[in-house]
């Protein structure tokens, strides 16, 4: 049986929809996608048109006004990241790329060619999303399920891994951690998003600078569980010998470690999610069902995401278990490291170095830019020695090990 204090965590999501003022940012019904597209090409025409390498500041803050006064203040971003965001993040990149070329005095042809990849992108995902949209008690619902959906996949596959690794390890005890985290990520969501669009009414630069923040420091812990469990890997046939207290149980650090874990993968999009459904609240046009039924069949899908996970986790043996969730976490780290860059180059908190020959990946997390692929080439450098260490331990116990009784 699904927990239920899992399901209640989830369930407080209920109150994102509570009407409290939306942000200025917030996607508005009335938004043109197509003539905001056409004021951002007619504007980074005219600044390319006027481009020099020796005045390359100024057209990278041409451009950096044209990303925060016209892109995402006019409601453009929101809405695009409402109905697809990697393409959010990936215009996000096409703009750091051509900001940080004319920063640089890069010649005009090179800082051109990325100025065409933007100005074709921007179009083309314009026509796309507003091609979608379309009012209606259906479209909301569909809506307001895969915002959820989309915005708790990660979130419950860490939750369900931490919860079931404890559960693996006889360690019930400790799972108010994991429960507590989420529980607070929650709550802190909630009071995030009212914070940003109540009490600070914060630029833009610096809701940014906050998801990049909280990104980082997500793959940072994520990294650091993730290598903890690998390392149980090898550990799980020993404890299973050797049932002692001292060698079952976890160090405080270790669980406190995990509660944090969990906390984070709900925070990292949960004032972002608040943020969307009142979006949705505010141009629903009275379809306020629909938005709560889309909710409600979202929760069910995360539901059974859970079950489905904790139940192929306990058929699994118990090294391939560690193994498996140990590259889901490390996979999260490396996709939050990059992408908690991209975030803070948007708010200019980070400088903008392009590499044009890196491909631009947003799932992963990978972008053309110096910055953040050496912020996930951090993370990743300890792999080879990790697996190295690895096959050093397992071939020095294997003659041990083949001793021990199964």
């Amino acid at each position: 049986m699904m927990p239920g204090r899992v399901f209640a965590v989830f369930g407080l999501l209920a109150a994102l929809t509570s009407p409290f003022p939306v942000q200025a940012s917030a996607p508005d019904k009335n938004v043109d996608l197509l003539a905001v597209a056409a004021d951002i090409v007619r504007q980074g025409d005219s600044a390319m048109t006027r481009y020099e390498p020796a005045k390359g500041m100024d057209t990278a803050d041409v451009f950096s006004d044209l990303y925060f006064d016209v892109f995402e203040d006019s409601g453009m971003e929101a809405v695009i990241g409402l109905n697809d965001p990697g393409a959010k993040s990936e215009l996000e990149s096409l703009f750091s790329s051509v900001i940080g070329l004319a920063s640089r005095a890069r010649p005009h042809a090179e800082v051109s060619k990325a100025w065409e990849k933007l100005r074709s992108r921007i179009g083309s995902v314009a026509l796309s999303v507003a091609g979608k949209e379309s009012e209606g008690f259906w479209s909301t619902l569909l809506q307001s399920f895969l915002i959820l959906l989309r915005e708790g996949f990660e979130a419950i596959l860490v939750i369900t891994a931490l919860i079931t690794y404890l559960k693996r390890q006889g360690e019930d005890d400790k799972l108010p951690y994991i429960y507590h985290g989420a529980g607070w990520a929650v709550a802190a969501s909630v009071l995030t998003a009212i914070l940003l669009s109540v009490v600070l009414e914060v630029s833009g630069s610096v809701q940014e600078a906050l998801e990049g923040v909280t990104m980082l420091i997500a793959a940072v812990v994520l990294f650091y569980v993730s290598y903890w469990l690998i390392s149980k890997r090898e550990a799980a046939r020993w404890q299973a010998y050797i049932r002692t207290k001292m060698n079952k149980a976890l160090s405080h650090g270790s669980t406190l470690a995990l509660g944090f874990a969990a906390f984070l993968a709900v925070y990292r999009e949960g004032a972002e999610t608040v943020l969307f459904y009142q979006a949705m609240a505010g141009q629903a046009n009275g379809e306020y069902g629909a938005i709560a039924i889309g909710f409600v069949l979202a929760l069910l899908g995360l539901g059974s995401v859970y079950w489905l996970m904790r139940a192929a986790s306990f058929r699994l043996p118990i090294g391939l278990f560690f193994t498996l969730t140990a590259g889901l976490l490390y996979y999260l780290a490396i996709s939050f490291a990059g992408n908690g860059v991209l975030e803070l180059q948007a708010a200019n908190w980070v400088g903008i170095t392009p590499i044009g020959w890196v491909p631009r990946i947003p799932w992963l997390g990978l972008y053309p830019s110096m910055e953040t692929v050496l912020a996930q080439l951090v993370l990743l450098l300890p792999l080879p020695v990790a697996l190295g260490r690895w096959a050093w331990q397992r071939r020095h116990h294997i003659s041990v090990a083949e001793k021990i009784p199964s």
